[in-house]
C-alpha cells in the first residue's frame, strides 16, 4: 500500500509519539509499503529526503513562543505543502498521530481527496497546556476546550486508535467520539533484550528516561532519591531533555545529591539499550502517560519498574508482579518502594522476569500487523463505495 503518515511531534523533540511514528514508518517501509512521512522541521525550513526507505517531508515551522526547542506547523502555511505531498504520493490511506497544526491540515486535505484516514491519539491536555502560558492559569477550562478541539478534527477520521484501554476510556469520557481501537505502540523486543545476572552491585543504579517537563514529575523522583539511605550508595541516571533540566539540576544541588545523579540529556536511539542495561531499577513518576514507550523498553530489558499509580502505567506495571506502584505525589512512598528493590537483588530479578514476560504482549511486529490490517479494511471500504464518510466504525 501507499501510506502517508503525519505527526506534529518530531524526532529532535524526543517523546513517545515521535519515537512511535519513526518506528512505525520504518517498519512499514521494511515490509514493502510505500511510506511518506510528514512532520515539522526542527529549524523552520522545508526539506525532503529519504531515510531508511521512507520519504520524509520536513515542513516549514515556527517556534512556539517561550519554548525555543518546540516547532509547530501553522495550517495556513502548511496546507499547500500537504496538498502537494498527497497529490504526488496518491496514498491509499493517511495515518495521523495528532490533531494539531499538521495533523488537522492533513486530515482535512485527505477528506477533500476522498482518502481514508486513521487517527491515533497520543494527546492529553496535561502534555501541552503548561507549554502555553496564556492558558496555564485556567487548566480546567483549557482542558475542556482542548478536548473539544481534538473532537472536531478526529470526527473526520474513519477510524481512531489509542495505545491502551485506559487511553480509550479517557477519550470516551472526554469526547463524544465513537469507541477507539486499542493498538499498542509496540517495541522491538529483540533490540531491548539484555542479559542480567543476580549479582548484587556495589552501587545499585536507578534510571529515568523521558522528557524533562512538568507532567513527568522528575522533581518528585529527585526528592525521593534524596530520602534514600546514603548507605545504599545508589546512583540515578536521567536520560532526556526538556525545559526543566536547569531547574532539576539546581534541585539536585539543593538536595545535596549532585554527586550521585547524572543528567545525560538526549541519547541516540542506538544507545538506549545500553542505558537500560546499566540500570537495576527503572522509575516512571509521570502522571500523563497514555502508554509510556520508555517503560515498555525498560520492561523488555528485564528491569523491575517503580511507577506512579496513574493513567495507563498500571496497565504495564502490576504491583508485586513486575514492579511497585505508588501514589502520585508521595515522594516518601516512592523512596520506600525504591529502597525495597535496591536492597534485594533476588526481588529485582523476579520482578524483572515479570517485566520481560509482560512486555512480550507489545511487540512492534504485532503492532505493524494490526495497523496494516486496519489500513487494508479502510482501503477495502473505500473500494466498496463506503468512503468517504464520517466516523466509520470498523470491527477489529
Amino acid at each position: 500500500m501507499k501510506i502517508v503518515l503525519g505527526a506534529d511531534q518530531y524526532p529532535e523533540y524526543i517523546n513517545g509519539a515521535a519515537t512511535f511514528t519513526a518506528r512505525l514508518a520504518a517498519g512499514l517501509a521494511d515490509a514493502g509499503h510505500t511510506v511518506d512521512l510528514l512532520w515539522p522541521s526542527a529549524d523552520g525550513g522545508h526539506d525532503t529526503y529519504l531515510d531508511r526507505g521512507v520519504r520524509v517531508h520536513r515542513l516549514s515551522s515556527v517556534t512556539l513562543p517561550g519554548r525555543p526547542r518546540m516547532q509547530v506547523c501553522l495550517p495556513p502555511t502548511t496546507r499547500r505543502r500537504v496538498e502537494n505531498v498527497l497529490h504526488v504520493a496518491r496514498p491509499d490511506v493517511v495515518h495521523v498521530q495528532s490533531h494539531l497544526g499538521l495533523g488537522r491540515t492533513l486530515v482535512r486535505a485527505a477528506r477533500r481527496d476522498g482518502v481514508p484516514v486513521l487517527a491515533t491519539n497520543h494527546f492529553m491536555p496535561e502534555n501541552l497546556l503548561h507549554h502555553v502560558p496564556v492558558v496555564r492559569r485556567f487548566p480546567r477550562t483549557a482542558g475542556r476546550l482542548a478536548w473539544r478541539d481534538l473532537e472536531r478534527v478526529y470526527d473526520d477520521a474513519d477510524l481512531i486508535s489509542v495505545p491502551t484501554r485506559r487511553a480509550a476510556d479517557l477519550l470516551a469520557a472526554s469526547t463524544t467520539l465513537r469507541p477507539a481501537e486499542v493498538v499498542s505502540c509496540g517495541i522491538d523486543l529483540d533490540r531491548f533484550a539484555v542479559s542480567r545476572t543476580l549479582e548484587a552491585t556495589s552501587r545499585p543504579s536507578l534510571l529515568f528516561v523521558g522528557r524533562l517537563e512538568q507532567e513527568k514529575h522528575v522533581d518528585e523522583l529527585l526528592t525521593a532519591f534524596a530520602h534514600l539511605p546514603r548507605s545504599l550508595g545508589a546512583r540515578l541516571e536521567v536520560v532526556g531533555m526538556g525545559s526543566l533540566r536547569s531547574s532539576l539540576e539546581a534541585l539536585t544541588r539543593s538536595l545535596g545529591i549532585e554527586d550521585s545523579v547524572r543528567f545525560l540529556g538526549a541519547v541516540d536511539d542506538d544507545e538506549l539499550p545500553a542505558a537500560y542495561g546499566r540500570a537495576d531499577v527503572f522509575v516512571m513518576p509521570g502522571t500523563a502517560e497514555l502508554q509510556s514507550i520508555a517503560t515498555l523498553e525498560a520492561m523488555a530489558t528485564g528491569l523491575p519498574v517503580v511507577a506512579a499509580d496513574a493513567m495507563a502505567l498500571p496497565h504495564l506495571v502490576q504491583d508485586g508482579v513486575n514492579g511497585r506502584l505508588y501514589a502520585p505525589g508521595d515522594a516518601r512512598a516512592l523512596a520506600v518502594a525504591l529502597a525495597q528493590l535496591l536492597v534485594d537483588p533476588v526481588l529485582r530479578a523476579r520482578l524483572g522476569r515479570g517485566s520481560r514476560t509482560r512486555a512480550q504482549a507489545h511487540s512492534l511486529s504485532a503492532t505493524l500487523e494490526e495497523f496494516v490490517g486496519h489500513y487494508s479494511r479502510l482501503v477495502g471500504s473505500r473500494s466498496a463505495g463506503r468512503l468517504p464518510g464520517r466516523s466509520l466504525a470498523l470491527a477489529s
